[in-house]
């Protein structure tokens, strides 16, 4: 944060933050990176090392081998549990708190968000935190302690799977509609610690974008420049983002 030009940008944002009505804020796995979980494809250690993500985090590989599916989507349910938020989280809640109307929408299925106190997060790739049916796709709070890996649905005896979407699978028709509305609808979108490789979330800031939104980028691949309308910013998170919330408001809420 000692860049001279990046303190002008921080200070940019920082007087767009705070003059703006909605906000729209999109997280990727860089964010949860910082909180010490490894990203998707770097999940891959030990008995794992020897699978691709996209062998295991897909429908037709847990019918073949639901026991090994299930027990990978464990490990990394452990991690994110394990994990803690970071300044990154925190600063969002307090943003959440300072803008009039405010969307978080995440591509990360961590639940970190929520453990740091937002509000309404758009899942749009699900929570490893819940699990639901596979057959019917149920969310299941809760089922008999066998010997079954995975365990069955209490509703229906079919296999139990994580609340997550895998390759080749649809995201959730209603959350991608309210991410769209609002991308459609703020005044300023910030994009943090996202490839923008992955869509459809990969579009929303460009949606933003074209309806006149300003557009902010924090991500550790990108160079740290602002041109008309989007200003992006190298760093991490979770030194960028307090910065904002301070360039905007100076004093903390108390």
């Amino acid at each position: 944060m000692d860049d001279a030009s990046q303190t002008e940008i921080v200070l940019h944002i920082g007087a767009a933050l705070r003059q703006a009505r909605h906000v729209v804020v999109l997280t990727g796995a860089g964010i949860s990176a910082e909180s010490g979980l490894p990203t998707f494809r770097n999940a891959q250690t030990g008995l794992w090392a020897q699978y691709r993500p996209e062998e295991l985090a897909t429908p037709d590989a847990f019918r073949r081998n639901p026991r090994l599916v299930w027990e990978w989507s464990m490990q990394l349910a452990d991690l994110a549990a394990r994990s803690q938020p970071n300044p990154a989280h925190y600063a969002l809640v307090e943003l959440e708190q300072r803008v009039p109307k405010f969307t978080l929408i995440t591509q990360n299925v961590d639940g970190l968000h929520q453990r740091a106190g937002s509000n309404a997060v758009i899942e749009l790739h699900g929570s490893s935190t819940r699990v639901r049916c596979f057959d019917e796709g149920l969310i299941v709070d809760g089922w008999a302690k066998t010997a079954d890996v995975p365990p069955r649905c209490p509703y229906c005896g079919g296999l139990l799977r994580p609340d997550v979407v895998w390759f080749g699978e649809l995201l959730a028709p209603e959350k991608l509609d309210a991410a769209q509305a609002a991308a459609d609808a703020c005044d300023l979108l910030l994009s943090i610690g996202t490839s923008g490789e992955v869509e459809p979330a990969a579009s929303l800031p460009y949606r933003a974008l074209r309806r006149g939104a300003t557009l902010a980028v924090v991500n550790l691949d990108v160079t740290t420049r602002a041109s008309g309308s989007i200003s992006t910013i190298h760093g991490l998170a979770g030194q960028v983002l307090p910065a904002l919330v301070r360039a905007a408001w100076p004093d903390p809420i108390m």
